[in-house]
């Protein structure tokens, strides 16, 4: 997140190009890969992502969200979300995602997963929280979120 006097705070998001979410505004990450803590996993996805260095050190754990999806249950995923208010560089697109700021007054949940619209507020007014996802049969939907 970054403040900006004449617009207000904005969020880094981008527009999803390939594979899963195609097509829709996310928040960047992704899969931990062997070896990595969540933490690493974080800043390596930001950089390939947008091409933002963000320093380990710099991250603020904001929560963690179990998604279950009953059904397709090998989707389930346990996931840490993190937000950072210091980086280097400008985002540039990548073969992934087209990163852009959005103000944070006007986060397009409208064009994310409908899982956002639940847990970004949280995330974005600096709270620190831990939710259940569970997805509807379409896989998309919401059909329940819970808070801890």
């Amino acid at each position: 997140m970054r403040g900006i006097p004449e617009r207000g705070a904005e969020v880094l998001m981008g527009l999803k190009q390939t594979g899963f979410g195609i097509g829709r505004i996310v928040t960047l990450g992704g899969h931990v890969e062997p070896g990595e803590t969540p933490a690493q996993a974080a800043v390596r996805e930001v950089f390939e992502e947008s091409g933002v260095t963000v320093a380990e050190a710099a991250l603020e754990q904001a929560g963690t969200i179990e998604f279950i999806f009953p059904a397709r249950p090998e989707w389930d995923m346990s996931t840490v979300v993190y937000r950072a208010w210091s980086w280097d560089g400008e985002p540039a697109p990548s073969a992934e995602i087209i990163p852009a700021w959005y103000p944070v007054d006007k986060v397009p949940y409208a064009r994310m997963w409908p899982d956002s619209a639940h847990w970004m507020p949280e995330v974005l007014a600096g709270r620190t929280f831990s939710a259940v996802v569970t997805l509807a049969a379409d896989n998309e939907s919401v059909a329940s979120v819970v808070f801890s």
